[in-house]
C-alpha cells in the first residue's frame, strides 16, 4: 500500500473542517484518510496561531527538501562514515567530524541491515540490564581498609580536573582471567592489561604498571568492590594515590569505567574466552577507544585531552 502525502486542497479542507468543530476521527473519514494521518499533519504543521494551511503547506515542502538532501550526500562523506563504522565509531561521533547528521546515519544504517548488509553489527548491543535484588549490602566479604566514596572530594564529581581514575575488571567466559580497565574521569583516556587470573596480587601489580607513566596524573582511584582490589594502599603507597570504593550496586559512580567496558565488550563479547585475546589485540583496542572523538569532549579525543595535560605538566617541569 503506497502513501500519498496530503495535496494542498486537503490541507484548506482540514482548516475549514476544524473551524466547523469536527474531530480529527471525524475529519479523516471525510477526506478517507487514516486518523493518524490528520493527528500527525496537524502535529507537524501547527505554529504559533494553530493550523493555518497555507503554513501546513510550507512546512511540508520544507520538509520534503530536508529529505531530498539528506539523499544528495557527497560519495567521499558515506564512504569515510562507512570506513568510520568499520573502527565502532557511533553515528553521534562520526558526526562530529563529517557533513552528516547522526539520524541519517542511522537510517542508511538500517536500510542497509535491511538488505542483508553487516554495518549494524558495528552499533554497540542494547543489552537487558538484569535486575538486582540485593539492597545495597556487598556480600563479597568486607575490604580491610576500605575508604568509602562518600569521603572523596565533592569536586571529583565535576570532572574539571585531570587525575581522578575509576578502575574495574572485565572477566572472561567461565570468570577465567580478566581485562583490568582504568579510565581517567575528565578524559575518558583508558589503559588496560589482561591477567592471568583476578587475583588482588596480580590485578594490584597490574594497575600499578599501568598508571606508573602517568603517576604526576593519578591523584585517586575509584574502585568497583570487587575483592581483586583488596591491595588498594598498596597501590596507593606505589602512586602516591588515594583509593575510594564505590557503594555496592552503584555502578553509576563509576560512569566512565561502566561505559568504557559496554563499549570495550565490543570487540571482547562475554562469550569469548580471553585466552584468545592477545596482547597485540588489548593495544589495539586501547588505542582505538582512546583515538574515537567524544561529543561531551567537543569530539576531541582521550588521548588529545589526557596528553595535552600531560604535555602542560612537562612545560612547568
Amino acid at each position: 500500500m503506497n502513501y500519498k502525502h496530503l495535496s494542498q486542497n486537503e490541507r484548506y479542507q482540514i482548516y475549514a473542517l476544524l473551524r466547523a468543530g469536527h474531530t480529527q476521527t471525524k475529519i479523516a473519514s471525510i477526506l478517507g484518510r487514516h486518523k493518524s494521518t490528520i493527528s500527525r499533519e496537524l502535529k507537524l504543521g501547527t505554529g504559533l496561531c494553530n493550523y493555518r494551511p497555507k503554513q501546513a503547506c510550507a512546512l511540508a515542502a520544507k520538509r520534503a527538501k530536508s529529505s531530498r538532501n539528506a539523499s544528495q550526500i557527497a560519495p567521499w562523506v558515506l564512504n569515510m562514515a562507512r570506513y568510520m563504522l568499520n573502527l565502532q565509531w557511533s553515528p553521534v561521533q562520526i558526526a562530529g567530524k563529517l557533513p552528516i547528521s547522526h539520524e541519517t546515519l542511522y537510517l542508511r544504517i538500517y536500510a542497509d541491515q535491511a538488505h542483508k548488509g553487516q554495518l549494524y553489527k558495528n552499533l554497540r548491543c542494547q543489552k537487558k540490564r538484569r535486575k538486582r535484588y540485593g539492597k545495597g549490602h556487598e556480600r563479597r566479604g568486607q575490604i580491610v581498609g576500605r575508604r568509602s566514596i562518600e569521603q572523596r572530594p565533592a569536586h571529583i564529581e565535576s570532572r574539571s580536573q585531570i587525575g581522578h581514575w575509576e578502575a574495574d575488571t572485565v572477566i572472561g567466559v567461565n570468570h577465567k582471567q580478566a581485562i583490568v580497565t582504568l579510565v581517567e574521569r575528565k578524559s575518558g583516556y583508558a589503559v588496560i592489561a589482561k591477567v592471568q587470573n583476578k587475583t588482588a596480587k596480580l590485578v594490584s601489580k597490574a594497575i600499578v604498571k599501568l598508571l606508573e607513566p602517568f603517576k604526576a596524573k593519578v591523584q585517586t582511584l575509584t574502585y568497583d568492590n570487587g575483592k581483586e582490589f583488596a591491595k588498594h594502599a598498596w597501590i596507593d603507597k606505589k602512586l602516591s594515590s588515594t583509593g575510594y570504593f564505590a557503594r555496592p550496586y552503584c555502578s553509576w559512580q563509576r560512569g566512565s569505567n561502566e561505559n568504557f567496558n559496554g563499549v570495550l565488550r565490543q570487540y571482547v563479547p562475554k562469550k569469548r574466552s580471553l585466552s584468545t585475546v592477545t596482547d597485540e589485540e588489548i593495544t589495539m583496542i586501547q588505542n582505538r577507544l582512546n583515538h574515537r572523538p567524544r561529543k561531551r569532549l567537543g569530539f576531541k579525543t582521550p588521548y588529545e585531552v589526557f596528553h595535552q595535560s600531560l604535555n602542560r605538566v612537562a612545560l612547568r617541569a
